[in-house]
């Protein structure tokens, strides 16, 4: 942006019901990629460093104050709801004193960039008072039309049920988004009417307004998917089936193989390295970093975990938050890990769960073992020294140690610490009966055979 254009506000409406999406949750909280599809949109315009942020809320307004607590975005109420444009307006008085460009846009268009938003503003360098956001859909029996002269010079907006047939040839569309120098926007927002059906203001007609007062609205094009609302838990799907197929492709540009892409499920966040190694059914919930040389094998779920270079995970395996895998570390099949960070080497090869758990480097976790972490009221943590062995079938009850070096006894209990290089072995004697079997199950035969 240029010079004149370095001060910025966003105001982003979300006072809508969502009614279509029949939740208790408000609409633009609703996730894709596991994150809000709000905050999809306010982590591209923190590229632009905006000077206000505001989002105008409406219906569960709280639920909104409550994702937006400790940020700088600040909530406004529109109340009652009489339309986008009188939405718009009840950010003015905390936008008292701003001088500079004023951004509108919706909250349930998760994925407006900030390069978009850069090229909107740009547009406003020359004599144009107003700059609008087209599209043009594939369908665009939905959308208003956008009449523009072959310079990108508005001539007129109409919506599709108002349009002749003429105009509804054009599939150039309006998003919705549109920006003007706070000098015009708070003009033209309360300049529009609401002499229609509906008896709303509605946004568009500020730059209708415009038109009519002789000032120059331009348009500026972006792809349809980049403006697409979500409207319903269908859309929400779609959009998120696209974000997916985007990030796929990114993941393999940037030198990870993914044997069955389709299948794979990435968060917002994830951080995948070079020569990874994902084979299919893998879903990565938020917080994951996976490093160079990682082998992911089929049908595990992994979420808020730092894996390490030349680690391997699953089939079937379960990272849970805060674990942590260092180099060369092995979590194999219907392994559960949380809050748990293995060395370097070491291996809990299958059917274990380690919870709140430190183990050290080399140290090999037995089939079967699981850390005892909760009583029903508290955590406790387990400690494995280094090179320590913990035979199938063990139960180490936390808050215990385990030694370097030392050997827990399959079958074992452990309530006591085990002290470096010891055997524990923690059974109860067996009994042995030479006869017994054979002995109950001849008189089991012939009880049932009623003799």
């Amino acid at each position: 942006m240029g010079e004149a254009m370095t001060q910025i506000a966003a105001i982003i409406l979300a006072a809508g019901k969502g009614t279509r999406m029949k939740s208790d949750l408000h609409k633009v909280l609703h996730p894709i990629a596991g994150r809000p599809m709000l905050m999809h949109l306010l982590g591209s315009f923190a590229e632009l460093k905006p000077a206000k942020q505001i989002v105008v809320a409406g219906d569960r307004r709280e639920q909104l104050e409550a994702a937006l607590a400790g940020s700088d975005v600040q909530t406004v109420v529109q109340d009652p709801q009489l339309g986008t444009a009188h939405a718009a307006l009840m950010a003015k008085q905390a936008l008292a004193g701003f001088d500079g460009l004023v951004l509108i846009c919706f909250g349930d268009c998760p994925f407006l960039c900030a390069a978009t938003v850069r090229r909107l503003c740009d547009a406003l360098s020359g004599d144009a008072k107003v700059a609008v956001l087209g599209f043009r859909p594939e369908d665009t029996a939905a959308y208003g039309r956008i009449i523009a002269d072959a310079d990108g010079s508005v001539t007129k907006m109409i919506e599709h049920k108002d349009a002749t047939e003429a105009e509804r040839e054009v599939n150039l569309c309006n998003s919705g988004v549109i920006v003007a120098h706070s000098d015009n926007m708070w003009r033209l927002l309360e300049a529009v009417g609401n002499e229609n059906a509906a008896g709303e203001y509605y946004l568009p007609d500020v730059t209708t307004h415009a038109i009519k007062e002789g000032a120059r609205v331009v348009v500026v094009e972006t792809d349809a998917d980049e403006v697409a609302g979500v409207n319903s838990r269908a859309e929400l799907a779609e959009m998120e089936a696209k974000w997916q197929k985007r990030r796929r492709k990114t993941a393999m540009d940037d030198g990870a193989t993914l044997i069955a892409p389709e299948t794979v499920w990435f968060a917002a966040d994830t951080s995948i390295g070079r020569d990874v190694l994902i084979e299919p059914n893998v879903f990565f919930g938020p917080g994951v970093t996976v490093a160079d040389k990682v082998n992911i094998r089929a049908n595990c779920h992994i979420e808020g975990a730092i894996i390490g270079e030349d680690c391997e995970v699953g089939p079937f395996a379960r990272l849970r938050p805060g674990t942590v895998l260092k180099e060369k570390a092995k979590i194999g099949n219907f392994v559960e890990v949380k809050k748990s960070r293995l060395g370097k080497g070491a291996k809990a090869n299958h059917l274990s769960y380690i919870g709140d758990a430190d183990v050290g480097a080399g140290a090999n976790i037995g089939a079967g073992t699981i850390t005892c972490n909760y009583d029903g009221y508290f955590k406790y943590q387990t400690v494995i020294g280094e090179g320590a062995f913990i035979g199938s079938n063990s139960a180490l009850i936390a808050p215990v140690k385990i030694g370097r070096d030392a050997i827990v006894a399959a079958g074992s209990a452990v309530s006591r610490d085990v002290a470096d290089g010891e055997l524990r072995m923690v059974r109860a004697e067996q009994l042995v009966k030479p006869g017994w079997a054979d002995r109950f199950h001849d008189a089991m035969r012939k009880k049932k055979e009623g003799k």
